[in-house]
């Protein structure tokens, strides 16, 4: 019989997928999917048997989220799925093996906003853990984007809307303040003449 790929795997994202398929996420590794949606990255992960927590201010997203846990992981608590702010959760310290941003960030409405959010995912990460980062950036579209408020990092992409943007060097400088080392190169995909997304995954150190 085929493999019902949709049933499998969800509307997983294809960067997350391809940390699956080379072995950074583990048999047994602790999720936190930080800023989860509707969980569409969560489905793979949660009927392969991981400990998944996910979190996000959304209610209505949130319950759809524990709805899924209940049909594919029955054995995973219903309080593993918050209601909550990425920059105000209540999970512990160091919780996750790895912790997913997919499409969140970039929501940020200045640059403490994004480093509350940033840091609010980070702590969650565990000693030797792992940081999965998708976001908007200005990289390789900087001659289409148009700035709203610089100074906030607000800029209106192509496609009409309006985003936090990151670029190489602050990246770098945020892996650096971290504390943690690049897993991969940044990783960056232009849709044309539209909006440009960066791939940003980091480990954290095992000392600290």
């Amino acid at each position: 019989m085929p493999l019902d790929l949709q049933a499998t795997f969800g509307s997983i994202d294809i960067y997350l997928f391809d940390q699956l398929l080379r072995g950074q996420i583990r048999p047994g590794d602790r999720i936190v999917d930080a800023g989860c949606g509707y969980g569409r990255n969560l489905v793979y992960l949660m009927q392969s048997g991981h400990e998944v927590y996910a979190l996000d201010a959304n209610e209505d997203a949130v319950q759809h989220v524990r709805e899924s846990a209940a049909h594919v992981a029955p054995h995973l608590s219903p309080d593993h799925f918050r209601v909550e702010t990425i920059e105000e959760n209540t999970l512990p310290d160091g919780v996750a093996d790895v912790a997913l941003s997919s499409a969140v960030l970039h929501f940020a409405r200045d640059e403490a906003h994004f480093e509350a959010m940033l840091e609010g995912t980070w702590r969650l990460v565990g000693r030797g853990g792992m940081l999965f980062c998708r976001l908007a950036s200005s990289i390789g579209i900087e001659a289409l984007i148009e700035p709203v408020d610089a100074r906030a990092r607000q800029f209106r992409l192509p496609d009409g809307t309006q985003r936090f943007l990151v670029d190489q060097p602050f990246l770098l400088e945020w892996t650096r303040r971290l504390g943690g080392q690049l897993v991969d190169p940044l990783k960056t995909t232009v849709v044309q003449d539209q909006r440009s997304m960066t791939t940003w995954v980091v480990r954290r150190n095992r000392a600290c």
